[in-house]
Order: C-alpha cells, then structure tokens, then sequence
C-alpha cells in the first residue's frame, strides 16, 4: 500500500510539473509576442526537464542575450497575476482570428484540423492542436471537428488545448530559465520554414532548479565527446563524413578490451566467431522484410557492372545465409554465430551526434539457430551473459527489464504467424520469472519478428539506455526456408534468436566514457602507468622499468620530457592515468617504485615485484578499483 501511494504521489508530482511547464511555454509565447511584434508561432510542447516553442521572426535572430530580456519579460507576466482563461471557438472563429493576426502556421493546423481530424506531423505535441477528440490519422475524417480551444492569458492568446495552471501566480519565477536556441524545420520538413527553437527548463522550486544546474554542470564534465577528444579517443573529419566516428590508438584500446572481454564470457556458453561483408544484395533485405523498414535509410551501392548493392543496416540476414550454406541436421543445433561487424544507417543530418547517433556503427551481434526444445535454455544462457558482462562493469542490479510485446491492435506492423508469437512471448515471460528479472509487459515495443527481453541501464547520470536484448524470431528462418532434418526424418525450419550483449559499441562507448567520467579502471585504460623520472640521474632506471612493464603486457608511457616534475605528474592526472611510478634515486637503489593513483593520491613506495602483482591481479580480474 505504502510503494502505490508513493507511486501516487510521484505521478501527481509530474502532472503538476507537466501542468507548470506547459504553462511556462505559453507564457514565453506571450513575452515573445510583446517584444517581437510580428512573430509567428509553431508547437510549443513540453519536454524532459521544461518545455520549448518553435518561432519564426522574419528577419531577426534570438541571441543569448535575447533570452535574458524574455526571462525578464516572463517574469513581468508572471508578477501580474494573470488568469489562464479557456475558451472554445468555433473552427471557423479560430481561423478567422488567427489569420487576421498573421498566424499562418496556426492556420495551416486548424486546415489540417478541418480536413483531417488530426495534423500530418508526427512531432507536434497533441496538447498543443487545440482540440478536445481528434480521428485517426489515416488521412479519414472519423470525427468531424467544429470547435477548437484557445487560453487566454491578458492580450495573447494561443491554440490549445490545455490545461494550464489556473493563474500565473502559481509559477515559481525563480524556477525556470530558458537555456538555448536552436533551428528547427516546421513540422520537421527541410523544404519548409526554418524556425528558431526556444528551450526552457522549469521545476517547482528554486532548489530543484538549482539541483538541475548542478547535474547539468556534471554531465558536461562527463560529456563523452568532450572526453573524447581531450583524452584522445576518437575523432571525426568532415573529409570522411558526419556520423563516421574513426577511433584512435587509445580509443581503440577500449574498444578491443571491451571485445575480448564479451568474447571470453560468450565463449564459456558455445558462441563461435565469424565474419561477414559489408555489402549485400538489395534482394535479401527484401526477404528479411528489413528492406521495407529501412527504406529511407539504405546506403546504396552500384557497381561498374550495374550491379546494386546494399550496405548493411543489420546483420541477422547474412547469418541466416551462412546457416543456408550446408545441410545441417538436428545433432548440429544449436549452431550459436557471434560477431562484432559494422552496419549503416542513413541517419537524418540533423540527429548525428557524438557516438551515441552514427552513420556508421559496430554492432556486437549474435544469432542462435535451435530448435523449438532448445530455445529456453538458450535464452537462458544469454541472460547469464548478460548479467556477467554487466556485473563485470559494476552495472547490473541498476537496471530494470522490458518484456517488449506485439500490440494486438497493429497486427500488420509484424511479420509471423499468430501461434508462433504467441508460444515465444510465454516463452520469456517464463524466463524471467525462473531468472528473477521482473520484466514489465510492454505492448507495442516487440521487434519486426518477435518479442523481446530489453534490458535497460541507468548510465551515471540518471539516464535509461536500452542495451542488451534477447529476441525469438520464428519468421526469419520461414523467410529464408531454413531447414534442418528432424531425429525423425523430417524438415523442420529451425527458431533464431537474436542477441546483442552491449548493443552497438560506439554508443556503448559514450555510456562507458561517461560512466567512469574517462577515469577507466586499469583493465580498460588505454594508458595504464606514466613512468616519471625525477631527474637524469634516474632516466636508465625509468626505461629498465618499461621494459619490465612491457615483458607483463602492461600499457605505459614514459615521460622524459624537460617539465617539471609537478607538470609531469598533472599531465598524467589530465589523461586520467591509472598509476604514475614516480622514480628518484631511493627508488632506484631499492628497486622499488613510488606509487601515485589517480583517485587515492600518494600511495608510497613498494617493490617493482609488489606492483607487478597487484597491477596484474586487477587486470586479470577485470577490477574496477
């Protein structure tokens, strides 16, 4: 009772905050309004953290300066004590009124209104077109809308639907700020008007606010793009394109150590390697049905011979090929193919980011041909991949499991027969209750081909990624008419399991950088000890050290540079550097080395031997002390 009345309280917390947010955008509207005569209005929704509004000022551009002078006109309205007034207007009175105030973007979807039942754009907020039943957005007036609502809030009025707080005095004017501006196409269409994108944030309190900031100031200093380029892991060029990240020396030093340690942990449960191409023929795409979910995303490749090829957006067709490749039979299931290989999306200019939204990206993929029998232990022994790889990075019990279903009401989204889906979603919801995963039912998130175990982390700011998956696919080897012969003598198609342990690396990447903030435990770091000599007189004993540290396999630099000791020492500590062996004369005739870590400081001065044990010892355990 206690857990349902907590969950209740949450939830009024956030209709109040939805309530105070949506308010706040409409008073923004209202300041630009006052101070920018002529501006025209798009959507102005609520968001994660606070709210935005699309503008359009012909002619002129909202600085950061800009949004100090809104704040301060936001919080004159604020301080009047204004009503939020509803009212309902006819279609008709709508338009009128907003086309002789020169709102042609409000016209445009109070026309699409009229015709419709609904607006074309699937980003437009619903709370913001104004209208209390709107019909299916199929293009069919189910319900023909007559009337349509308005707030009024002193002289501006807006399209929409509300609710608002019932009087500006009920936000906090020290608990909002607006933060940036950006460029947006109305409606999310690049051939249509350029707008300019006003972003705020809002919460109840000061504190709250002042607690946001604080999280922000963190995230930025754990920002892994910012990271990435000072510690020197990754770059891009405008030369080779945006979204194509090209990892570094150092960069790619993680990323191989994340790989071999999922390869080790997958090997233990039967995964076998292997490698496929880049390219495929558009035909198998079509097969996989993968051709008509990525349409708008397929890389497209001709050859010299007029022959069209695809870069791959998934990999699970060529596995299915190399299954096709011989005759297998019962006694050869399960056959469990694993690879980590790049594939291509042709992502929207305007969504590529950092790693975490790529072009191009490398995905740790696996697929499992069983048969019906085997399908439980094997996703079984997925899980238990799961769970080690995650405990390993101190990151599982953080998390919480999706059990992504069909939704029956959208049956033409999917591929398969009823029977098969049915069989496979009882399958998972059996094995989390056996692996104690809790997995919540989620309608609607299944994939193409079948459902899914997702498993959701929280990444050190709070943030849910969905990472590693399980899913049964009954559909793709009937596809593909894959078949193996029976104990019996029959041809039965084979079960595919789908499962990615970390999802694409480059993303993963991102989440690690900014798990550890770029401070990788020793096993992950590309640099693991800085040998710094104290002066020349311990330069030979310094390189007899690397060459010790070498003969174990462990990752060094030496600094012999002409810079002070205390600028060397700091070097090391800006590139996060596990251990720094700081070498004087003591050390160098006791055979000892003076120990400073990056996070306890000065640890003093022990044999070479004893560091070699204890620095191993965390490598192999995979530590992350």
């Amino acid at each position: 009772m206690a857990q349902s009345a907590a969950q209740s309280a949450q939830n009024d917390k956030t209709d109040q905050l939805d309530l105070i947010r949506h308010s706040l955008a409409h008073v923004m509207a209202a300041a630009v309004s006052a101070l920018y005569p002529g501006a025209q209005f798009g959507v102005g929704p609520t968001i994660t953290d606070g709210f935005y509004y699309d503008l359009y000022l012909e002619g002129q551009t909202i600085s950061d300066t800009d949004l100090v002078r809104i704040e301060q006109k936001m919080r004159e309205i604020i301080k009047r004590s204004e009503d939020f007034v509803r009212e309902e207007w006819s279609m008709a009175e709508a338009r009128a009124y907003f086309a002789e105030h020169k709102q042609g973007f409000k016209v445009e979807l109070l026309d699409d209104l009229a015709a419709h039942g609904t607006t074309k754009a699937d980003e437009i907020n619903a709370r913001e077109l104004g209208v209390g039943e709107v019909g299916r957005h199929d293009g069919k007036n189910d319900a023909q809308i007559t009337t349509v609502t308005v707030y009024r809030t002193g002289d501006f009025v807006d399209l929409c639907r509300g609710p608002h707080v019932t009087n500006t005095r009920e936000l906090a004017k020290s608990a909002f700020q607006l933060t940036k501006v950006s460029g947006a196409y109305w409606r999310g269409d690049e051939k249509r008007a350029q707008m300019q994108r006003v972003y705020g944030v809002a919460f109840e309190t000061k504190a709250e606010l002042e607690q946001f900031e604080l999280n922000q100031a963190e995230a930025l200093a754990r920002d892994h793009r910012k990271l990435g380029q000072e510690l020197d892991l990754f770059t891009f060029s405008d030369l080779v394109g945006p979204g194509l990240p090209m990892y570094t020396p150092r960069g790619t030093i993680i990323r191989t150590e994340i790989q071999n340690a999922l390869l080790e942990i997958s090997q233990k449960y039967g995964m076998q390697s292997v490698s496929i191409p880049h390219l495929a023929k558009l035909e198998l795409y079509k097969i996989s049905g993968h051709a008509e979910k990525f349409d708008d995303e397929l890389f497209r490749v001709k050859s010299h011979y007029n022959q069209e090829f695809i870069l791959k957006p998934v990999n699970c067709p060529h596995h299915t090929q190399i299954y096709a490749g011989r005759p297998r039979s019962y006694r050869d299931l399960p056959l469990r193919l694993m690879e980590s290989t790049m594939q291509y999306r042709d992502e929207k200019p305007g969504e590529i980011g950092g790693l975490t939204r790529t072009r191009g990206f490398t995905v740790d993929d696996g697929h499992i041909f069983c048969t019906v029998d085997q399908i439980k232990a094997e996703a079984t022994n997925i899980v238990h991949i799961i769970r080690e790889f995650y405990s390993n990075l101190e990151m599982w019990g953080d998390h919480w499991v999706s059990l992504s279903l069909r939704d029956p009401r959208t049956p033409e989204k999917y591929i398969g027969e009823p029977a098969d889906w049915k069989a496979s979603e009882e399958m998972l919801a059996e094995i989390s209750r056996e692996q104690k995963l809790d997995a919540k039912p989620m309608e609607g998130e299944a994939a193409l081909y079948g459902p899914k175990l997702d498993f959701m982390f929280r990444d050190a700011l709070g943030n849910e990624r969905q990472l590693a998956t399980i899913q049964i696919d009954f559909a793709m080897p009937k596809r593909f008419d894959l078949r193996y012969i029976d104990s019996d003598g029959s041809a039965k198609h084979p079960v595919m399991i789908h499962r990615a342990i970390l999802g694409s690396f480059e993303r993963f990447m991102a989440i690690l950088i900014e798990h550890y903030a770029g401070a990788f435990p020793v096993w992950l770091a590309p640099e693991q000890v800085r040998v710094v000599p104290i002066s020349d007189k311990t330069r030979d004993y310094a390189v007899r050290i690397t060459t010790i540290l070498a003969e174990h396999g462990i990752r060094y630099e030496l600094d012999n540079s002409g810079q002070s000791l205390g600028k060397r020492i700091r070097n090391a500590e800006t590139m996060k550097v596990p251990y720094t062996l700081i070498l004087g004369e003591k050390e160098a005739s006791t055979d000892t080395v003076a120990i400073r870590h990056y996070h306890d400081g000065d640890r003093g001065a022990i044999k070479i031997e004893d560091f070699l044990a204890q620095i191993n010892s965390e490598i192999y355990e995979r530590s992350n002390n």
